[in-house]
């Protein structure tokens, strides 16, 4: 059983991996730290006794993600799980002060990466006769908030690509979810606010968010479930909070 996780060094794909190489799944992790890609390599080979190829590029580069996976080795194709991870948010400006190469960044990452991936992943899966294709996209992708105006849309795509390729890769039986946490603790906030370290840890006070862990269970659930099941669509939230904009924080 093999596992293709993007964005695999961090956050939620990194839980992912985790998780999948501790059921005896083979791995292939991808990621632009190429560093932190040998050295989570190396810990999953020697802690689940499991094989692990590492692809290191950047998603949103066409030619380098053609690159990557054209290069994978035939005994590495039996591809069963692509989880299209890779994601983030940047700045939090109104519409009309957004800043272009952020918006540049979140559709490049959120929507084009994701497709590119897809584009060349699901020729193969089709030509195994298997597959399951779980898509991360956001309770960003179900509702608006202030503030969140691009992010927002590029996750509302990924809704949008979810609900197609469940339709256009069911002939050829293969697997589509989608799974959409609300607040989850990871590198996102600190990502989304550039840096600042303060601002993305009170993004979280007062109430629990979810964990990495928490979604990676998640993932695997799904990906587990019998040949006959689909799970379409998940929202996940952390109980504190309702939806994008409502929440119980313990300073309320």
């Amino acid at each position: 059983m093999i596992v293709f996780i993007t964005g695999a060094t961090a956050g939620i794909g990194k839980a992912t991996a985790e998780l999948f190489a501790k059921n005896g799944y083979n791995i292939i992790i991808t990621g632009r730290r190429k560093d932190r890609l040998i050295d989570f390599s190396n810990h999953l080979k020697s802690t689940y006794n499991i094989d692990v190829l590492s692809l290191n590029f950047d998603v949103t580069k066409l030619k380098e993600v053609e690159s990557a996976i054209d290069s994978i080795p035939e005994n590495w194709k039996k591809i069963n799980v692509l989880v299209n991870n890779a994601g983030l948010a940047v700045g939090v400006n109104t519409i009309q002060e957004g800043l272009i190469e952020d918006w540049e960044r979140m559709i490049d990452t959120n929507i084009k990466g994701l497709l590119y991936i897809t584009r060349k992943l699901t020729p193969i899966m089709i030509a195994n006769g298997y597959g399951h294709i779980v898509n991360m996209g956001s309770v960003a992708g179900k509702e608006v908030y202030p503030n969140g105006n691009v992010y927002c849309a590029t996750k509302f795509a990924v809704d949008a690509l979810n609900k197609s390729m469940r339709i256009e890769l069911l002939p050829h039986n293969i697997k589509v979810t989608a799974i959409n946490p609300g607040m989850v603790e990871t590198e996102f906030s600190i990502v989304r606010f550039k840096g600042d370290e303060e601002r993305a840890k009170n993004a979280y006070k007062g109430l629990q968010p979810l964990v990495a862990e928490d979604i990676a269970e998640t993932i695997y659930w799904v990906a587990s479930r019998p040949p006959h099941v689909n799970i379409n669509d998940i929202i996940i939230m952390a109980t504190a909070q309702a939806n994008t904009t409502i929440a119980i924080r313990k300073n309320d």
